[in-house]
C-alpha cells in the first residue's frame, strides 16, 4: 500500500523536487495526492483530501509551518507530520509537535524513503475500530493488576505521560494506562488541551492560570486545576492554546 501525501511548501520549484522524489521512492511506495502553497491553501486542500503524510515547510509567509501543525493535529483524524526545511534550528519544536522526521534541503532520497517508511509503520500500528487500544467514545478501558475498571472520560482531570506509562488523574485517584499521548490527543481532541509536550488536560478541568511568583521562573505558567491541589506548568509554546481553551469554558 502506497503513503498518500501532501506537499506543504511556499516555494514552486521545492514542491516540484518533493513530487519527483515521491515518484521515485520504492521502500515504501508514495502517492501525490496535492499540494499547497501556504497554510490556508493547506487546510482547505486537506478539508476534502484523504492522505496519510504532509510535507510541511517550516518557514512560510504568514502562518509558518510549526502554526499550520498545530491546526492539523486537531484534525479528528490528523495526517502524520514530517517537516521539511532548509534550517534545523526548529528540530526540537518539531518533535514536540510530534512530528514523525525532520529533513532538511536538498531531501535526499535515502532519507525520504526512511521519513515514509515511519510513516508506514505508525499506519501499520494505528488500530482498527474495532480493536482500539482500550478507549472508546465516553469512557476508557483500564487494566490494572489483571482487573478491568470503565473510567468515564467526564472524569478525568488529566493525562500526563511518565515513563513507559500514562498517569490518568480523576479527582479520585490515578490510574496507569498503556498507550500514548498523541493518541489521546487525537482521539479526544474536543475535550482535551495540550499543556505541555508531557501532558493533556481536560477542557473542563481548567479553574485558572496564573504566572509564577518565584523570581528564578518569571515566565513560567501553572495551570490550576478543578478537583485537585495539584498544578501542571504550561509551556510557552501551549500557553496561547490553553488561553483559548479558557476562553471558550467561558
Amino acid at each position: 500500500m502506497s503513503v498518500r501525501v501532501v506537499v506543504v511548501d511556499d516555494e514552486a520549484l521545492a514542491r516540484q523536487r518533493l513530487r519527483t522524489l515521491l515518484g521515485d521512492c520504492r521502500a515504501p511506495e508514495a502517492r501525490w495526492v496535492g499540494e499547497a502553497a501556504h497554510a490556508p491553501e493547506a487546510v482547505a486542500l486537506l478539508a476534502h483530501t484523504p492522505c496519510d503524510l504532509v510535507l510541511l515547510d517550516i518557514h512560510m509567509p504568514g502562518s509558518d509551518g510549526l502554526v499550520l501543525a498545530q491546526t492539523l493535529r486537531a484534525m479528528a483524524q490528523p495526517p502524520a507530520l514530517v517537516f521539511v526545511t532548509a534550517h534545523s534550528e526548529h528540530a526540537v519544536q518539531a518533535f514536540e509537535l510530534d512530528a514523525v522526521d525532520y529533513l532538511t534541503k536538498p531531501v535526499r532520497l535515502e532519507r525520504l524513503e526512511q521519513a515514509l517508511a515511519k510513516v508506514q509503520r505508525r499506519l501499520d500500528q494505528r488500530p482498527s475500530e474495532g480493536d482500539a487500544p482500550a478507549m472508546a467514545a465516553d469512557h476508557l478501558l483500564i487494566t490494572e493488576r489483571g482487573r478491568t475498571e470503565r473510567v468515564a472520560l467526564a472524569d478525568v482531570v488529566y493525562f500526563k505521560a511518565e515513563l513507559k506509562y500514562i498517569t490518568v488523574r480523576t479527582r479520585e485517584r490515578e490510574y496507569l494506562l498503556d498507550g500514548s499521548l498523541s493518541d489521546l490527543e487525537q482521539r479526544h481532541a474536543a475535550r482535551v488541551v495540550r499543556v505541555h509536550r508531557n501532558a493533556l488536560v481536560a477542557r473542563h478541568a481548567i479553574q485558572g492560570l496564573e504566572r509564577s511568583t518565584d523570581p528564578a521562573e518569571p515566565d513560567v505558567w501553572w495551570l490550576k486545576l478543578h478537583g485537585v491541589a495539584e498544578r501542571l506548568a504550561v509551556s510557552r509554546r501551549q500557553l496561547p492554546l490553553v488561553r483559548e481553551a479558557m476562553n471558550g469554558a467561558l
